[in-house]
């Protein structure tokens, strides 16, 4: 990364005492770099793939003991970080729809009975962690529900609008929901403590943060160290700034990459769209920061469009620039089945996995999960290699590049078009001899070779054998 954290002045720390005839301290160079990030990233995030349920649509029952059958699934799948949408009551008053939205909380302390009960939670956390996975939970800190009873407790601890009554998040649409003041310490205190309950009675791993950025960062900061005193956690902030990255999360959305991946496929913008994003990731991002870089979450499935909708044919491709480009890859529930419909955000609207039984996207999945995993390249934050330009003479449709990292290197060849496309490499940059993904075959690549893939076609070539 370029930029560096503000230098502490060492002029006190270098005062000398002239009575004593001390001399001054040996200071190290103030202007060498200095490491930014100063998160310690758990070990079982090294290579880890997230993969989010939607309690309420995940099965038929809609409940953690139901979601718990389906972990050997998930196992076989690959996945290793679960993240549970928000587990808690929801809120009555000024709710949507029949059921409300699981981001309206009426009690941080207690479990949605939608879902089951607390000692359900806890097994589904305890057959999980028996299983090799790890749970994180979604936390929803910058609002409640109107009857959350801080509501009638606390009022105070709420921001007013211009009337002085109790507002929803400004210009968003959410009114089934009241900020929270942050300015004000019995907040902080109860939501802090929240979070530490999760963890240290339900052994949780971790949190998903909504809408982190609302949120003061002082306050991720001071809890991250709170919690890190409990057990190592993983952080992860749905926001788009590498700040929180250097005290409070391990990783932050890819939001940038999400919308430029949908333009592309849509035809709205070339492959060049990506130069953007991956400029400004190795330049300003620190190193060790994680990136989600993700197909469909719970809101782009429901607000946006389906992966289908989004994605089209290009679909397989960008699932598979999504795990091998460098970011933390998610899955979001229903994927692997090609669920092709809009999830109801506010109802009762299951899953359909039979039509998973002949989806080609399970498959692909797992396939890119073992190839990830058998390549340390790919792996996540500062574990993994950076990603490196290979230039052709059509840059507008080939999106090539190398992941390097001691003797293993990953050359991805993805054609972001409609159009089959046939390139010419400039250098010998990815020149080498591979391992093709998925066919196993032994591929020769040389200076000025000629990359012919069809429309929306990829593909992934591996120095280390599968």
């Amino acid at each position: 990364m370029k930029f560096l954290p503000a230098l502490m002045l060492a002029g006190s720390a270098m005062a000398l005492s002239a009575c004593s005839g001390a001399k001054a301290e040996v200071q190290a160079d103030p202007w060498a770099p200095q490491q930014y990030s100063e998160i310690q990233h758990p070990d079982w995030s090294k290579d880890a793939v997230l993969y989010q349920i939607n309690t309420r649509q995940f099965t038929a029952e809609g409940t953690f003991r139901a979601a718990e059958k389906e972990l050997p699934r998930l196992k076989e799948l690959g996945v290793d970080i679960l993240w549970l949408m928000p587990i808690h009551p929801i809120g009555e008053k000024n709710r949507k729809g029949t059921l409300g939205s699981p981001y309206s909380v009426q009690d941080y302390y207690a479990v949605n009975p939608e879902f089951g009960t607390k000692e359900d939670l806890k097994h589904f956390v305890d057959t999980a962690h028996a299983q090799g996975f790890h749970v994180i939970l979604d936390l929803v800190a910058n609002h409640t529900a109107w009857d959350n009873q801080m509501a009638t407790d606390h009022p105070d601890w709420y921001e007013k609008d211009w009337k002085g009554d109790f507002r929803p998040t400004p210009w968003w649409d959410w009114s089934d929901v009241i900020d929270l003041d942050w300015s004000q310490p019995g907040v902080r205190e109860h939501v802090g403590k929240a979070m530490e309950y999760w963890v240290r009675e339900f052994d949780i791993d971790g949190y998903r943060a909504d809408v982190a950025g609302y949120v003061p960062i002082d306050f991720w900061e001071t809890e991250r160290k709170r919690l890190e005193a409990i057990k190592p956690v993983f952080m992860l902030a749905e926001w788009k700034t590498p700040e929180l990255t250097r005290r409070a999360f391990d990783a932050v959305y890819a939001w940038d990459w999400h919308e430029a991946v949908k333009r592309i496929a849509h035809g709205e913008a070339d492959a060049t769209a990506l130069f953007t994003y991956y400029a400004e990731n190795e330049s300003n991002w620190p190193r060790e920061a994680m990136r989600l870089t993700y197909i469909a979450n719970h809101d782009s499935n429901a607000w946006e469009g389906t992966q289908y909708e989004n994605f089209g044919d290009a679909l397989p491709a960008f699932i598979a620039l999504s795990f091998t480009g460098e970011g933390m890859p998610m899955i979001y529930d229903g994927q692997e089945a090609c669920n092709a419909k809009r999830l109801e955000f506010f109802e009762k609207d299951a899953i359909d996995w039979s039509q998973g039984e002949d989806c080609e996207l399970t498959q692909l999945f797992t396939d890119l999960i073992d190839f990830r995993k058998a390549n340390p390249a790919l792996s996540n934050g500062q574990w993994g290699a950076r990603m490196s330009q290979v230039v052709s003479d059509k840059p507008k449709q080939l999106f090539a590049w190398v992941r390097e990292e001691d003797d293993n290197k990953i050359v991805g060849l993805f054609n972001l078009s409609a159009r089959p496309v046939s390139a010419t490499l400039a250098d010998r940059h990815a020149a080498g001899s591979y391992t093709e993904f998925r066919t196993g075959e032994a591929v020769t690549i040389a200076a000025g070779d000629t990359v012919e893939l069809p429309a929306w076609g990829f593909r992934l070539l591996s120095s280390k054998a599968e």
